[in-house]
């Protein structure tokens, strides 16, 4: 991983890595994150599988995503970002078009999980740890609108998708969104560059601002996040299916969730600004609370306009939770350990998200019902906020301590 630039190398390129940078987390992690959402109902009614089944290929991406996370991190630091992002772009999108013909499930585990691995685990950790080295001020509001790019295509991608499988049928769209990856992303990336780094800019420092040991901050750090994306995970993976279940179509329920994503780009940004002010601790205890006070709503609702007004106001504050991971694991690892530190909790994060997604269809084929699936969502999500509460006490006992 490069040094950091020195304040007179804030220049104005810093803005290409950041729309570089977003654009590509939106199409790829759009995909890999809840993309599948969107295909679950015609995938059940073509193949006749189980949903708790389809569910599944979700989470072997995730697997995969964790994984990779964890190793690209480390390549990241080793071989340089740029590289790493290049080579996340070509598996991604040959390995979701490749899915588009596969005739069983076992292919599709297969080669959703080698897009997580080699696809969104090179692309997610290291592009956030080149955001935040490039801008050395303003990191947290930085960081926030990349989120945001991400949370743009989590609604976008099934969004979309929903068009396609209703104009082309669903292997058709998951072909085209394949392709459309390789062909937009490619030259973005080639974009991408690691910072300038001057004579005069000293070498990344070890220590952690706490006086923590940067290892015990990251598994800390780490536990907290799988039950926080658990939690995350459910609306995101069957929010859809739950509002077709309610009588209504795919572009309608899927038009739900492009609003909750769309007001999330704005929760993100709002929340990535929070961190520079109160620290990445409290506004990720503020984003994490909101998301566990209102997950379990969802099963309550029947209307469509009630689906929006519900999911507007619980987009904007579960927006910012990931947002603040990312601040709060910049702030508080060491500065030479931010990608590999990163990576860790990422997959970590992943790999709670392929829980929630996996439990959501498994309690649904158990119960025909969804109202466990959102409940343990709630439940994961007190989990997280008592994990993370215990951190910030400890952080705030050491006399070490200069930032949050």
């Amino acid at each position: 991983m490069a040094q950091p630039i020195s304040t007179d190398q804030q220049q104005p390129y810093r803005w290409v890595i950041l729309a570089v940078s977003t654009v590509i987390l939106a199409i790829i992690m759009g995909q890999l994150v809840n993309g599948l959402s969107v295909y679950f109902v015609p995938m059940e009614a073509s193949e006749g599988w189980r949903r708790g089944d389809i569910a599944l290929v979700n989470t072997s991406g995730l697997v995969g995503l964790a994984i990779g996370s964890t190793v690209m991190g480390f390549a990241a630091e080793r071989f340089g970002i740029k590289r790493v992002v290049l080579m996340g772009i070509v598996a991604t999108g040959v390995a979701i078009a490749l899915a588009s013909r596969a005739a069983e499930l076992w292919q599709f585990y297969g080669l959703f999980f080698l897009a997580g691995m080699f696809g969104g685990g090179a692309i997610s950790a290291p592009i956030m740890a080149l955001v935040g080295t490039w801008f050395t001020i303003g990191a947290g509001l930085a960081i926030g609108i990349a989120s945001a790019g991400q949370a743009l295509g989590q609604g976008g991608m099934p969004f979309s998708g929903a068009y396609l499988i209703e104009a082309w049928g669903w292997r058709n769209a998951m072909l085209a969104q394949g392709l459309a990856t390789l062909v937009l992303l490619f030259p973005l990336g080639l974009l991408l560059r690691d910072p300038v780094v001057s004579e005069n800019t000293v070498a990344l420092s070890e220590e952690t601002p706490s006086g923590l040991r940067n290892g015990l901050i990251t598994i800390w750090l780490a536990i907290a996040v799988v039950f926080c994306c658990t939690c995350m995970a459910v609306p995101l993976m069957h929010l859809v299916p739950l509002i077709q279940g309610r009588g209504f179509s795919a572009p309608e329920a899927g038009g739900v969730a492009m609003l909750m994503l769309s007001v999330a780009i704005v929760g993100r940004v709002a929340f990535g600004k929070l961190t520079d002010i109160i620290g990445g601790i409290p506004a990720y205890l503020l984003a994490s609370g909101w998301q566990t006070a209102f997950v379990f709503g969802f099963y309550f609702l029947h209307r469509l306009d009630a689906f929006y007004l519900y999911a507007a106001v619980y987009g904007f504050g579960y927006a910012g939770v990931m947002t603040t991971i990312i601040v709060t694991t910049r702030n508080m690892t060491a500065p030479a350990r931010r990608a590999s530190s990163l990576g860790i909790v990422m997959a970590f994060a992943y790999l709670g998200h392929g829980i929630g997604g996996w439990q959501g269809g498994y309690m649904f084929d158990l119960t025909a019902d969804y109202r466990w699936t959102f409940a343990n969502a709630a439940i994961a999500g007190v989990i997280n906020l008592l994990i993370v509460s215990a951190l910030w006490i400890t952080v705030n006992r050491q006399p070490a301590l200069r930032a949050t």
